[in-house]
Formats: C-alpha cells, sequence, structure tokens
C-alpha cells in the first residue's frame, strides 16, 4: 500500500475509534496492564509515546497480546524512532511538530505518519510533501476547537483531517469530535502516569469506560 492508502485506512479505523489514549510507559509489565485494561474496557487504541525507553518494547509485546489493539506511536522526533516503532509493530505514528525529514522518510517507507502542525503554514508545508492526516498540537493552548475550525477552512477541499492532542478532556472532547475533519482526538487524561505507576487500576478503568461511554454518546 502506498503513503496515502496506508493515511486513508489509519483515518478510517481511528474514525471509528475516535479516543485514542495517549500513554507514557516506563516499562514493559504496566504497559501490558494497560492495553489489557484498554482491550477489556472496549477502547481498542493507544499513542505508546516515545517520551521513555520501553516505548518499544511495549509496542512489540502489546502487537503480538493485543493484536486487535490499534496501536500507534507517538512523539516520534527522529527517523531511527520512526523505523524502530515501525518495526516493533505501530500501525501508525504521530509527531508533535512538522519534521520534513520524518515525513519524507515515512513516505519513502509507505508508513502512515501524521506530523503535529498548528498553523496554516505547517499545514500547508505538510500537504505539500502528501500529508493529509495531520496531528493538530497542542490543540487547546494553540486555540482549541475554534482555531482547528479555522485551520480546517481553507483546506476542506483537499480532504484534510485532523487528530488534536493536548488539553482535550471529557469537558471539552464533544466539541471536538463534532467537527467533521476531527477522525479522533488523543485522550491524555486516560491512563496518566501518575495512575499507572500508583497502580490505580480501578480508576484507570472506570476513566476508560466513561470515556467509551462517552464516545457511544455522541
Amino acid at each position: 500500500m502506498s503513503f496515502k492508502a496506508n493515511c486513508d485506512a489509519v483515518v478510517s479505523a481511528l474514525s471509528e475509534i475516535r479516543i485514542v489514549p495517549v500513554l507514557v510507559l516506563n516499562d514493559v509489565d504496566s504497559g501490558l496492564k494497560m492495553c489489557e485494561v484498554l482491550s477489556e474496557c472496549g477502547l481498542p487504541a493507544a499513542e505508546i509515546t516515545f517520551r521513555t525507553e520501553a516505548a518499544e518494547a511495549v509496542i512489540q509485546a502489546a502487537a503480538k497480546r493485543f493484536p486487535d489493539l490499534y496501536l500507534g506511536a507517538g512523539t516520534i522526533l527522529n527517523t531511527a524512532d520512526l523505523h524502530r516503532a515501525f518495526n516493533a509493530g505501530a500501525k501508525f505514528a504521530v509527531a508533535p511538530g512538522f519534521n520534513p525529514t520524518v515525513v519524507k522518510e515515512a513516505i519513502a517507507n509507505e508508513w502512515a505518519f501524521a506530523p503535529g502542525v498548528c498553523t496554516p503554514s505547517e499545514a500547508e508545508q505538510a500537504m505539500e510533501l502528501g500529508c493529509r492526516f495531520l496531528k493538530f498540537f497542542p490543540a487547546e493552548a494553540a486555540g482549541g476547537v475554534k482555531m482547528v475550525q479555522s485551520l480546517i477552512a481553507p483546506y476542506k477541499h483537499l480532504g484534510i483531517r485532523f487528530m488534536p492532542t493536548g488539553g482535550v478532556t471529557t469537558a471539552n472532547v464533544a466539541n471536538y469530535l463534532a467537527v467533521k475533519e476531527i477522525v479522533a482526538v488523543g485522550g491524555t487524561w486516560l491512563g496518566k502516569s501518575a495512575d499507572i505507576e500508583a497502580g490505580n487500576w480501578d480508576a484507570i478503568r472506570t476513566a476508560v469506560k466513561d470515556a467509551v461511554a462517552l464516545k457511544k454518546s455522541l
């Protein structure tokens, strides 16, 4: 499949999932436990960020144990991590910013990748390379729903699609998901590192179930 076809497949899958937990995981065991909770509670996706040394191993282990979980890699800042993520089993990858070197490498390997943008100039540079699936980051700090709607407006006819992340919460998620061009949001409030490290699995499970119920109500 081509880069475009793979990105289109990710957009199609995420448009069904809608809320993608963004996870910072420090070890494989807790990562697998978190993935188990997501799978059991009916939220079959996760963006595992490359902010820790465990990220690659977590993706690799989770891809084998939970084949139905739609695993993505986050915070991909260089081509080395891009290769590590997809070789481990990630189905897609995202970044907080627009790095043309990483985008070109993803295109060359036909890997689904969404660079981060928060301005028209960044969006146009990404689209010039062939990207139509973009991460809007940092969503709330950059202007929230009104900003992403303004960013979408000039490019609707080009089929642009977004996944906002950063400051999305249960209080505003419905507003984001009401925008047609937003396929999903990054759920940074789900599976917080402090809760995972403290073993607050009941609280995490409740939050995930609430997110699933919220998604179904929209």
